[in-house]
C-alpha cells in the first residue's frame, strides 16, 4: 500500500518509490528500503518535499502513540540467496570504466554499488560468491590506485552510519588508500587480495547473532565476547570457502589487534602485528569514531584523529598513523 508523506519525516526501514528521474538524484535505484540517515539527508538536499513510500514493502509512519508498522515483516525476512551473476551491480563496473561520467557521479555510483555488493555477499557468502565479489571488489582497487581524482572524491562521500556494509565499504576504501600510499613504486604487495581482505575484514559477523550486532545501546560483556569471535569466524569462513589467501587471512585475523597488546583475538603486540593489519585497525577505528550509533554521536574528522593521536596513540604504529592522518589533510580542510 503506498501513501504520500514529508520527506522530512522519512526513517530507516521505510520503502520509497523517488518522484524524480534516475539522473537527478544519486541513487542506483529509484525505489528501495532506506538503510540510513545520511540517505534520508541527500533526498533532502535533491529538494524532494514530498515522497511516496510502500507500506506493504517498509516501515510505515508513527501514528500518534501507535506505531502501525510491518517492522517485523522487514527485520525478519529470510537472508537473499544470489549467484555469481546477479551479486556485484553492472553500475560498479559501468561507473569504473565510464571515463566520461563526471567525478562526483562516478563516485557515488562506485561507492553504492560497492556497499550493495558487500550486502549481497553477506546475505549469501557461499565460495561462488566471495571470489565474484574478489573481481568486483579488484575492479574498486585498480580505480583507487589509478585515478587520484576518484580516490579523493571517494574520501569525502563515504557515508557516516554504522551499517556493517557501509562500514566494510569505509574501511576498504580509507585502508586501499593508506596502502597505496604506504606501498608506493612496489609491487611487493598483492592489491588486489589485500582490497578483499580490507573489504571482507568483517565478514566473520554473518555468524553473529544479528540482535547483537544491530543492538541499539551498549553490549553486556558476554555479548562481547560473542562480537570478538568474529575473526576468527570470518577466517573460517574464508578457509571454508578456498579464498583464505596470506593477506586476507592477516587482516580478517589481526583488525582488531593493537600494538600495545590490548587487541583481540590474540593480543599481538608491536611487530607481532602484520602491517596489513595495523592498516585495517587504523580504517576500522577511524570508522568506528566517524560514524553515527544509537548511543553515541559521531566525530568530525578532525576531532576522531585528535582523539586518535591523544588517547589512542599507542593503539598504532606511529609513522603510520602519521600517513593516515595525512590522507585527510590533502583535502581542502576537514569535515
Amino acid at each position: 500500500m503506498q501513501e504520500t508523506i514529508k520527506a522530512k519525516d522519512l526513517q530507516p526501514g521505510m520503502y520509497i518509490v523517488l518522484p524524480v528521474s534516475w539522473f537527478k538524484h544519486p541513487f542506483l535505484a529509484n525505489e528501495f528500503v532506506i538503510k540510513s540517515r545520511d540517505q534520508i539527508d541527500k533526498i533532502l538536499d535533491c529538494g524532494i518535499r514530498d515522497i511516496v513510500i510502500d507500506t506493504a514493502k517498509g516501515l510505515a509512519p508513527k501514528r500518534g502513540d501507535a506505531e502501525l508498522t510491518r517492522i517485523e515483516d522487514y527485520v525478519n525476512t529470510p537472508p537473499k540467496t544470489w549467484t555469481p551473476e546477479t551479486l556485484v551491480p553492472p553500475a560498479l563496473r559501468d561507473a569504473v570504466h565510464d571515463k566520461t561520467l563526471p567525478l562526483e557521479r562516478k563516485s557515488r555510483i562506485v561507492y553504492e554499488s560497492s556497499r550493495i555488493l558487500i550486502e549481497r555477499l553477506f546475505e549469501d557468502p557461499k565460495a561462488e560468491n566471495i571470489a565474484e565479489a574478489k573481481k568486483g571488489i579488484a575492479e574498486v582497487v585498480d580505480l583507487i590506485i589509478a585515478d587520484d581524482a576518484t580516490s579523493k572524491e571517494l574520501l569525502k562521500i563515504t557515508s557516516y552510519d554504522f551499517y556493517t556494509y557501509t562500514h566494510s565499504v569505509n574501511v576498504g576504501v580509507f585502508s586501499i588508500l593508506l596502502a597505496k600510499q604506504l606501498f608506493k613504486g612496489s609491487n611487493a604487495h598483492n592489491m588486489h587480495e589485500l582490497g578483499a581482505g580490507f573489504f571482507l575484514h568483517d565478514i566473520g559477523k554473518v555468524r553473529i547473532d544479528p540482535a547483537i550486532i544491530n543492538k541499539p545501546g551498549k553490549v553486556t560483556d558476554e555479548e562481547m565476547l560473542t562480537i570478538r569471535t568474529h575473526p576468527y569466524q570470518g577466517y573460517m569462513i574464508l578457509s571454508e570457502t578456498n579464498q583464505l589467501t596470506e593477506e586476507c587471512k592477516v587482516i580478517v585475523m589481526q583488525h582488531h589487534e593493537r600494538a600495545d597488546g590490548t587487541g583481540y583475538p590474540r593480543m599481538l603486540k608491536g611487530d607481532d602485528i602484520h602491517a596489513y593489519g595495523r592498516i585495517c585497525c587504523l580504517a576500522d577505528v577511524y570508522d568506528a569514531l566517524t560514524s553515527e550509533r544509537p548511543y553515541k554521536q559521531k566525530l568530525n574528522t578532525f576531532d576522531a584523529l585528535k582523539l586518535m593521536k591523544e588517547r589512542l596513540l599507542n593503539h598504532f604504529q606511529q609513522d603510520m598513523f602519521e600517513k593516515f592522518v595525512h590522507l585527510f589533510s590533502e583535502r581542502s580542510g576537514y569535515r
